[in-house]
């Protein structure tokens, strides 16, 4: 259920970006419909649990942000930056993790379900921050040399495609440790 909640201003920006023919009239509306969605995501979510999720405070902000800047300089150029912006950050901190904290944060958000050797860890943590880096170089390249509405269904589902494929890879190439860390236990 949360995997969709997490997915709602998605789907408000797609439903107003597709509304009108224009295109370009529909990433400024689709940029309001995300604004709204994400601001009643982060309300929502805070009733249910009294905290606050940092994925959807980070959306929130660099949407209002970038989608700002979109509207005051009339330039979609802002908000197409908005996902190499986050998929940088994420890449910053996956590397950072390497630095602060005793686990890479790959690390501190499996651990509990799957057990793999420490170095197997970094591993991971660094090919994530690799694809993260690559994720938003491709975002800029297309962004600058397609139109909105390619770059839109890059976005969604380019994009979403490259990390479930990269997700797939990942879990196959972990699937080689668990045998030896089931073995070593034996």
């Amino acid at each position: 259920m949360k995997f969709l909640f997490d997915f709602f201003p998605l789907v408000a920006f797609l439903v107003a970006f597709y509304y009108p023919e224009d295109r370009e009239q529909g990433i400024y509306l689709g940029i309001q419909a995300m604004i709204i969605a994400s601001a009643i995501q982060i309300i929502v979510y805070w009733l249910m649990t009294r905290k606050f999720e940092k994925m959807h405070v980070i959306t929130l902000i660099l949407t209002v942000i970038l989608g700002g800047a979109t509207f005051y300089f009339q330039d979609m150029r802002f908000f197409k930056w908005k996902p190499t912006a986050v998929n940088w950050i994420f890449a910053l901190v996956f590397i950072g993790s390497h630095f602060i904290g005793k686990k890479p944060i790959i690390r501190r958000m499996m651990d509990h379900a799957i057990s793999v050797p420490n170095e197997i860890w970094s591993k991971l943590n660094l090919a994530w921050a690799g694809f993260f880096i690559f994720a938003g170089a491709i975002n800029l390249y297309i962004a600058y040399n397609f139109s909105t509405e390619f770059w839109v269904n890059f976005k969604v589902y380019g994009l979403l495609g490259l990390t479930f494929i990269f997700a797939i890879a990942q879990a196959i190439y972990i699937s080689r440790y668990i045998k030896d860390v089931k073995e070593e236990i034996k």
